[in-house]
């Protein structure tokens, strides 16, 4: 199991730092730029994640594996000529950035729960669920707030929701199917979430102002 999850974290961990690093290109920051928001994105979720489950440090700075497979991908993100084998077409690499973010969130959203009962032996439940889903969203938050935006799970479609659903299904297949199982089930809910909010535009309701404009 510990080399499944390794993988499933290398994964996230790709997925994220394109994510992030894809915002500081679209930005037209420098490589600097970019590469922090890459790194920010792919391990900002696991470092809070950690201080709150009382880790120190954090474990992206105990295996500094994960912060250089971050690093490389975004300044591999950086340079044009592999963006421009990826946007030949603009529709399949908004696919393409919008399942890689999902595989991200989803996986982190679980890992982050197993490392928390793994390391430091939580075993609540709303705080497995809160810590899954800052796992998988700190990242995001973290970036949008360095980029100067309004964060994303504020504002756009089914995010923070589907990371905390996901966490629930995982916690729950936990107790009825093998482990393998219930964390394939746990980011396949995440992902099939983040997948049809984008497609139909799902949102959660938002807030209406009480001031009209005369």
């Amino acid at each position: 199991m510990d080399a499944f999850f390794r993988i499933l974290e290398l994964i996230g961990t790709l997925a994220f730092a394109v994510s992030g690093a894809n915002v500081g290109v679209e930005k037209r920051m420098d490589i600097f730029g970019v590469a922090i928001l890459g790194v920010t994105t792919a391990v900002g979720g696991g470092v809070l994640r950690d201080l709150v489950i009382g880790v120190t440090p954090p474990q992206a700075f105990q295996e500094p594996v994960w912060l250089i497979t971050a690093l490389v991908t975004s300044i591999l993100v950086f340079f044009p000529f592999l963006r421009r084998l990826a946007a030949k077409s603009r529709a399949r690499l908004d696919t393409l950035l919008l399942v890689t973010d999902a595989v991200g969130l989803g996986i982190f959203t679980v890992t982050g729960i197993t490392t928390a009962m793994e390391r430091a032996g939580c075993r609540s439940v709303l705080l497995l669920l809160f810590v899954g889903m800052l796992t998988g969203t700190g990242g995001g938050v973290l970036r949008d707030v360095l980029a100067g935006d309004m964060p994303y799970i504020f504002r756009k479609h089914i995010y923070a929701s589907a990371s905390l659903v996901g966490a629930g299904v995982f916690l729950l297949a936990r107790l009825l199917a093998p482990e393998a199982a219930a964390v394939l089930l746990g980011v396949g809910a995440v992902v099939a979430m983040r997948c049809l909010a984008a497609h139909y535009a799902w949102n959660l309701p938002r807030a209406a102002s009480v001031w009209q404009k005369d």
